[in-house]
């Protein structure tokens, strides 16, 4: 079998909802870090690329028509180098990066791209059709995140608890308390803030440049999304889904906009085209768990990888745990036997502090995790992420 390994990773910088990144329409914005890596790797064959893979959530606005193909068309890439958009919600960017993996550990490919990209400041809204000729009803859902159009018999079976009411369900579910929510929400701003400051951010980063109708293009080169704040002014935030309820504004990841782009390769192919293998894929598992407690699916997501490879939690080096919400990530966090403030999990800020564009944060896990090992001189890391509709997803990459 083929080894499949990441030679190269890029991601823009993460806006915040109706932020700076905001203008971008979703095809252009996952263009950008497809041309930054052809401008980092001038020396590749493009044509030789066997597919293009992208993760992307919404994909009922400017990201329709599949969106990989339009963003690699849109970056120049050949014209006959062809795109699918892979949809796993939350974890589709991570699924992407997989997916591309075992495609070239099975010999059918040898040079993928893999990412995600997602626009939540610009997702639509939409209607759904009239039931009956001249019907006076009508609906609007808001895309940005969440159900729409919802099927009864989901409904009755298994819920549909919006994405803070899982977090709710599963901080009493599992007892996880407010304030240790809240330190987990600082520790992320913290550590997103000295990473930015010691420039460990910025290599992972191409700017953004934004024509102006007057005067002089704005350039965005940092993430939008980190703040500095206090835990006395975290416990000042009410719950977002009832008023003595512990999942706040503070504690739980943003809506942005971002993009990340990954090339994969064979040892040959990656040889013959002048790139250097960072990580390499060593495996990668899905799960399944219940609906209204999605937050812990890390968790099932995590045990099958390990056994897949072989390994053990102990052997990672470095965790890229996505903080949807800090009292999922708290849960999963006890539930693997590791601790709260354990040092390998999110060094650099997590999803609470960077961001959570949907379909480009997995593949930022990744991205981060690959520049950790390289830093840290670590050998395994683990990106792991809970998925709506109850799943999970996790990634176990080596350094080369």
């Amino acid at each position: 079998m083929n080894q499949a390994f990441i030679c190269d990773a890029i991601r823009t910088p993460f806006g915040r909802y109706g932020g700076a990144l905001s203008s971008v329409r979703t095809d252009d914005l996952g263009a950008i870090p497809l041309k930054a890596l052809m401008a980092r790797n001038p020396q590749v064959d493009w044509a030789a690329v066997a597919d293009v893979i992208y993760g992307c959530a919404n994909q009922a606005g400017e990201d329709n028509r599949n969106v990989a193909h339009m963003s690699s068309l849109l970056a120049g890439l050949p014209l006959q180098v062809p795109g699918v958009t892979v949809n796993r919600l939350c974890g589709s960017g991570l699924d992407a990066i997989g997916t591309a993996a075992r495609a070239i550990k099975a010999g059918e490919a040898g040079l993928m791209i893999a990412g995600g990209v997602e626009s939540m400041s610009r997702a639509p809204f939409v209607m759904p059709k009239a039931e009956s000729a001249f019907s006076r009803n009508q609906a609007v859902y808001d895309t940005t995140i969440g159900w729409r159009f919802i099927n009864p018999l989901m409904k009755a079976q298994y819920g549909v608890d919006s994405m803070p009411e899982t977090a709710e369900n599963v901080a009493t579910d599992f007892k996880i308390e407010r304030q240790a929510q809240d330190r987990m929400a600082l520790n992320s701003q913290m550590r997103a803030v000295a990473a930015i400051e010691a420039g460990h951010l910025a290599r992972e980063i191409c700017p953004v440049t934004l024509p102006q109708k007057k005067g002089d293009p704005v350039r965005v080169s940092a993430d939008e999304h980190p703040r500095k704040t206090s835990l006395e002014a975290l416990a000042q935030l009410k719950g977002v889904v009832r008023p003595d309820g512990t999942v706040t504004a503070g504690n739980a990841s943003g809506v942005n906009d971002g993009a990340c782009a990954l090339i994969l390769a064979d040892e040959a192919t990656a040889a013959k085209n002048g790139l250097i293998p960072k990580a390499r894929v060593v495996g990668m598992a899905t799960a399944g768990v219940a609906p209204r407690i999605m937050g812990i699916g890390p968790v099932p997501a995590t045990q099958k990888v390990l056994v897949q490879t072989g390994l053990t939690l102990a052997q990672m080096d470095v965790i890229e745990l996505n903080e949807a919400f800090a009292a999922q990530g708290l849960a999963v966090l006890r539930l693997l036997g590791l601790h709260d403030d354990d040092a390998r999990v999110n060094a650099w800020g997590g999803a609470i502090a960077l961001g959570h564009p949907l379909g480009a944060s997995g593949a930022r896990l990744a991205t981060t995790a690959i520049n950790r090992l390289h830093h840290s001189g670590g050998r395994y890391a683990l990106c792991t992420m809970c998925i709506g509709v109850g799943q999970g997803i996790a990634l176990v990459l080596e350094r080369v």
